[in-house]
């Protein structure tokens, strides 16, 4: 590895041959997001162009907002528009990326055991905010937090790390962004939750105005569900901070 190189090592062949069907699909529709290019892929590690660049801080998060809601509209126009949240999407050689309730409903029952969770009550509650969920135009979910994107000199923004994909609901990924930013760097403004919620919308539905009608109740909803989802990282990989007392409404 050089300076000008950045390897990644994976643990099965597998799983090299997933992250690079998952950084091809996006590639292909999830303009006009950038990944940074392979050097080499091996079967067990990925090496790619290494790409200078900070993480994305509170400040961003309108870019950011319009980044993903053009990737999402692009993604859904190109490849989604058929899509079904609760079956895992196939690429052309018969494999797939995960749908969006089954492994959420496998990682809420992990925070029930884990503790995150009080009781079982609390379990449904949020098992059926899950569900309330599933519904609308699909996206997808790459995991949006701060240090998975690299904000180069020039401004332009590099997605990093798009190992694991799974469906999910329009905006969804938007409020991952939201829910980590205010874990690493604490409450953000009302305001800016607003603006990027607008500006998300507005970039959507510029492919499609189905697409653009995220309301803040339902991204309220999608934050509970990351309040519950996020809670065994909280105190490490750089989230300093808890969630606010009050919000989101349903808490892990």
């Amino acid at each position: 590895m050089t300076k000008e190189q950045f390897t990644k090592f994976y643990a099965t062949p597998a799983q090299v041959g997933a992250a690079v069907r998952h950084h091809w699909w996006l590639t292909e529709h999830a303009r006009p997001m950038r990944l940074p290019a392979f050097v080499v892929i091996g079967t067990g590690s990925l090496t790619y162009r290494r790409i200078e660049g900070r993480s994305v801080q509170p400040d961003d998060l309108p870019a950011l907002a319009t980044l993903l809601g053009h990737a999402h509209g692009s993604a859904w126009e190109s490849d989604l528009h058929a899509a079904d949240l609760a079956v895992p999407h196939r690429f052309e050689d018969g494999t797939a990326f995960a749908d969006y309730l089954t492994p959420r409903r496998t990682a809420l029952q992990r925070r029930l055991e884990q503790g995150y969770l009080p009781n079982k009550a609390a379990l449904h509650a949020v098992l059926a905010l899950l569900e309330k969920t599933a519904e609308g135009p699909t996206a997808f979910y790459k995991d949006s937090n701060p240090r998975n994107f690299l904000i180069t000199p020039a401004g332009d923004v590099v997605t990093v790390d798009t190992d694991d994909l799974t469906l999910a609901p329009m905006a969804y990924d938007l409020a991952k962004l939201i829910a980590t930013l205010l874990l690493t760097y604490g409450p953000l403004p009302e305001l800016a939750v607003g603006a990027a919620l607008d500006a998300y919308n507005e970039a959507a539905g510029h492919h499609d105005t189905r697409l653009g009608v995220t309301d803040r109740h339902r991204l309220d909803d999608f934050l509970a569900l990351h309040a519950v989802l996020t809670a065994p990282y909280i105190g490490r990989h750089g989230y300093s901070y808890g969630w606010p007392p009050a919000y989101p409404r349903l808490r892990g």
